[in-house]
């Protein structure tokens, strides 16, 4: 490895920078406002845990048996960076023991190694609730209400929803036995990856995307034949919830996601604005029997997870954007009086009452100054000369129309209050 190679991020990872990270931070901030609004609070857990945490989500898939990062501690501890969320919350639901319903949503990096390309990264963020402690099907339709609305919110006006019931416990023996049976009888040719993933969990091979065996998937039997007279009333009645509330819904029953905990409601976002193969930016679904894996009583439970960096793809692809809010004023110093008091002072007073402001430094020419302050991207110029400040005034300049007037110093804020309530009538 060459020393320029050594100095550059990794195969797979990425860095977000300004001004491409406000857009990121816009879409957290807003994402945990919804969540507020829904009653969950912030969640956070460690960026690794031991590595049977994530076994747990099923030894039988991709995730865990070719992406996940595994290492061994200086303690001989086997231990794994986080691959997906449900998981570490489960546990520490289970560790902690708070008093259901606990309703939780968490924004945290992710690590799987993949093939790295557009969209997904082998260190991706993801933004998720869990709701555990409640059966009623009126919480899986409030999780599906929650990423819905918050996507219609961001502009992601083309997402459509596509779900599923993975049954329950006296579901899926029989399916499990008719979907083996099915892709011994038709799938033999296939090769032994696909009679592998038969014989390991047959509904692992619903979710593969390999062209080659997209036929004898298609026909398969499908789960919602095989559903119990529980599942198929709780599945109705999660239709029914997302029917009251005018959230579109295309029944998939070939859509299992891709871990092996899933029971009952499955729910995937897709953007038609992504490409086919890759067009998920969200889902999710029920996860009734994981706490007991983690040694915890029965409960229920269910949450989702959607990518940030598929949500800003798909916005960029839609030629969508999300308002980030810039600077509001930046500070010229006519003064030359560089860390004096005078403009400082000015500066501080201004961010204390909640403008974003912004100046030069380095003792730069007011030409140099007001050059930067063209590039800033704010609203207002506030100039701090000498001739202004013998009045106890400010030169305050608009830079979108170029119109200058002068603003006694002390009544600075509540004229530039005064002027953003005007705009945003």
């Amino acid at each position: 490895m060459s020393r320029d190679e050594k100095f550059r991020a990794p195969k797979g990872v990425h860095d977000v920078l300004p001004p491409d990270s406000g857009q990121w931070a816009v879409i957290v901030a807003r994402f945990a406002e919804r969540a507020r609004r829904y009653g969950y609070g912030l969640a956070i857990t460690p960026m690794f845990e031991h590595v049977e945490v994530f076994q747990r989500v099923g030894e039988h898939t991709d995730v865990v048996s070719k992406e996940m990062y595994e290492l061994t501690d200086k303690g001989g501890r086997r231990l794994a960076l986080r691959p997906e969320g449900t998981a570490s919350v489960v546990r520490a639901y289970v560790e902690h023991r708070p008093a259901p319903p606990w309703k939780v949503w968490y924004v945290a990096p992710n690590f799987r190694y993949e093939r790295a390309q557009k969209g997904r990264y082998r260190q991706h963020w993801q933004l998720g609730v869990e709701a555990l402690g409640v059966s009623d099907a009126a919480v899986d339709v409030e999780v599906i209400a929650l990423l819905h609305g918050f996507y219609r919110d961001l502009g992601l006006t083309d997402v459509r929803l596509l779900l599923n019931s993975m049954g329950d416990a006296q579901t899926r023996p029989a399916f499990v036995a008719a979907l083996r049976a099915h892709f011994l009888a038709h799938g033999r040719a296939l090769g032994d990856e696909f009679l592998a993933r038969v014989d390991a969990n047959p509904m692992r091979v619903l979710d593969t995307k390999v062209e080659a065996w997209q036929d004898v998937i298609e026909s398969a039997p499908q789960l919602t034949a095989y559903l119990s007279d529980v599942a198929a009333a709780h599945f109705e009645q999660v239709q029914e919830g997302l029917r009251a509330l005018a959230i579109d819904v295309e029944l998939a029953p070939r859509l299992v996601r891709g871990f092996d905990y899933y029971t009952s409601t499955t729910f995937e976002f897709q953007s038609a604005a992504l490409d086919a193969a890759q067009n998920a930016v969200g889902g999710g679904g029920r996860y009734d029997g994981l706490a007991e894996e983690f040694g915890g009583p029965p409960t229920p439970g269910i949450g989702f997870g959607t990518g940030l960096e598929r949500i800003v793809l798909a916005l960029d692809a839609l030629g969508a954007s999300v308002d980030v809010p810039g600077i509001d004023v930046f500070v010229v110093d006519g003064l030359g009086d560089g860390a004096g008091t005078t403009v400082g002072t000015l500066v501080e007073a201004l961010r204390a009452e909640g403008f974003a402001v912004d100046r030069a430094y380095g003792g730069r020419s007011v030409k140099a100054q007001w050059k930067a302050a063209d590039k800033s991207g704010a609203a207002v110029t506030v100039m701090v000369g000498r001739d202004e400040l013998a009045r106890d005034a400010v030169a305050v300049k608009d830079l979108a129309s170029g119109e200058q007037v002068e603003v006694p110093r002390t009544g600075l804020v509540a004229w530039l209050m005064a002027r953003n309530e005007e705009i945003s009538r």
